[in-house]
């Protein structure tokens, strides 16, 4: 408990007053400054308390908000979710990127100048190419055809070379290819399915940013899914020792019930490192849901259903967690990918039978701009539609003809 206190307080900065507070502690007459509709009425909500000058883009990782979800939510139940598309390049990879690179360099294995390739669905690539750009070494991202064509495009924006590997391969495909280009180039292999820096900084920094952020309050339940299983074991197990009463729920997609199949995965040794898939797994069949679950799991994951940390595992299904993720846009105006809209419907799936009074957690991995090309935006038409048109028309001017 003592290491745990001591973590959180070196993640987190003091307090900043907000420009409200500081207002309210002027003397009257400074007061006469403020606008009149702030002395009439309400006042303006100021922002939140941030560091305000970072030394790099690396270092603004981390810390992002919660939530409350006030429209979506049942009565008589507190459902929160956690916006890790807060982080600088949009998603929760952000962090893990961070810890593999800074691993990298302090073991010696990461010289300056040197390239990093990885395997990866887009966040992780995104992530590792921004610390990689910052850094100032190369990076080569593997990538499954199957994957949207905006991932690729970001990558390459950040200076990545992208290597597209074919859909029908899956996550093994891209993760072979990955291995094939370390040991023929000498490159690092950031090897996010195996590499203990992924959880480690997940418990140093997620788990802790949570139990501050509900310090003296009840949080019942978290729900998660995996990608590669980082946040579920870092995370999970630094809040599960702080509050051995909370309920770990793991969400994983209808159409790949991976865990919930009981098979356990093949594994072998890849440069010297075992843990890395032998095979793609037997339950595992193509889904919408892109960074979760891909077609083998992940040693992180294992390892962490062997430390015993979760209470159930739900399935998911990929229409679901689009329709959610719609749903958190329209009515909650929070902006998440498919991966996000499938935990929150789990979520929404914990509530219903959830004693009341209950808190719920979600984590929400990243941003819908991921999504374009997906079925996330399939219904969204670039063109006005006919309830647009009919406003346009409403008043004489401007007109557009398409």
């Amino acid at each position: 408990q003592a290491i745990l206190a001591k973590q959180i307080i070196r993640h987190r900065p003091p307090p900043i007053r907000s420009r409200g507070a500081m207002l309210r502690s002027v003397n009257s007459s400074a007061a006469r400054w403020a606008p009149a509709h702030r002395q009439a009425g309400r006042a303006i909500s100021s922002s939140g308390a941030r560091r305000a000058i970072y030394e790099d883009i690396t270092a603004s990782i981390g810390n992002t908000p919660v939530i409350k979800i006030n429209r979506l939510a049942p009565a008589g139940i507190n459902l929160y979710v956690k916006c890790e598309f807060f982080n600088p390049c949009g998603s929760v990879k952000d962090r893990l990127a961070k810890a593999i690179i800074e691993d990298a360099e302090q073991r010696g294995e990461l010289k300056p100048g040197g390239t990093v390739v990885e395997a990866t669905s887009g966040n992780t690539g995104i992530a590792l190419a921004m610390v990689c750009a910052q850094r100032g070494y190369h990076f080569v991202a593997t990538m499954a055809a199957s994957f949207s064509v905006e991932r690729r495009k970001v990558m390459r924006m950040l200076g990545a070379k992208v290597i597209v590997t074919p859909a029908p391969l899956g996550g093994t495909g891209m993760v072979l290819k990955a291995q094939e280009l370390a040991a023929k180039h000498g490159w690092y292999y950031a090897r996010q399915f195996e590499n203990e820096a992924n959880p480690a900084y997940h418990a140093q920094t997620t788990g802790p940013e949570i139990l501050t952020d509900f310090a003296g309050k009840r949080l019942d339940y978290w729900v998660t899914g995996y990608g590669t299983g980082g946040t579920f074991q870092g995370a999970g197990k630094v809040l599960k020792a702080a509050r051995p009463g909370l309920k770990i729920v793991l969400s994983e997609p209808r159409l790949a019930p991976l865990i919930t199949s009981g098979v356990k995965q093949e594994r072998m040794e890849v440069m010297g490192k075992f843990g890395a898939p032998a095979t793609g797994h037997p339950a595992w069949t193509p889904h919408p849901i892109q960074g979760w679950t891909p077609n083998f799991i992940p040693k992180i994951t294992e390892d962490g259903i062997n430390l015993g940390l979760i209470h159930e595992v739900l399935l998911v299904d990929g229409k679901e967690a689009i329709s959610t993720a719609t749903d958190l846009a329209r009515k909650e105006g929070i902006f998440c990918g498919i991966s996000g809209g499938a935990t929150v419907a789990t979520a929404l799936e914990v509530c219903k039978k959830a004693p009341p009074g209950s808190t719920v957690l979600a984590m929400i991995p990243d941003t819908a701009e991921r999504y374009l090309s997906t079925p996330l935006f399939a219904e969204i038409d670039s063109e006005m539609n006919e309830a647009e048109i009919e406003i346009a028309k409403s008043t004489p001017s401007a007109i557009y003809e398409s």
